[in-house]
């Protein structure tokens, strides 16, 4: 008996299939729902927020180090001087080891920034229980303080106004309406 203006209901596991899928197929289709759900829930986690920005930001950061790195050493000179007495091989490794130092140094830098924002962020987001714009600017102002927080309350007070700053300009950014193409 169907009931007009009221959504059918179906048990679990025996909904309608897709169109092009057969009862073979439904195996499979709740298999992938199953790890969807999983995907759903651990991206909504703030663990997993953070541990994802904080690996992002040492790739980021790895990479910057690594592009600037490339400028370091255009004075063939300097490099001379200062390597003398080793073979190519010496000089290539010598060379290669302080781009790692490098770009471990500046990733290192890059993931803590990010790791350290997108869990305040989360954190924030989830006890306002909103996603708008307070929530980066005040995740911004408390990461800058923090990352500022051995320079004194001046230089905390001033790294928080700047990254809440920066924070909103990106989201602002981030989250413009598209233009219409008429």
């Amino acid at each position: 008996m169907s009931f007009p203006l009221v959504a059918p209901m179906f048990p679990a596991g025996r909904e309608p299939l897709p169109p092009g899928m057969t009862e073979e197929d439904r195996a499979q289709l709740l298999e992938a729902k199953k790890y969807q759900g999983w995907m759903a829930m651990g991206m909504e986690s703030c663990a997993a927020k953070t541990v994802i920005a904080g690996v992002g930001g040492l790739g980021i950061g790895a990479f910057f180090s690594l592009m600037s790195s490339s400028f370091a050493y255009e004075d063939p000179l300097l490099r001379q001087s200062t390597q003398a007495g080793l073979n190519n091989t010496q000089k290539a490794r010598e060379i290669f080891k302080e781009m790692g130092r490098g770009m471990w140094k500046s990733g290192k830098g890059f993931g803590k920034v990010g790791a350290l924002f997108a869990g305040i962020e989360c954190v924030i987001e989830g006890y306002r229980a909103k996603n708008d714009m307070v929530n980066p600017i005040a995740a911004g102002f408390v990461a800058g303080g923090v990352l500022a927080r051995n320079s004194g309350p001046k230089a905390a007070l001033g790294g928080g106004l700047a990254f809440a700053a920066f924070s909103a300009a990106i989201d602002l950014f981030l989250r413009r309406e598209p233009a219409d193409d008429d």
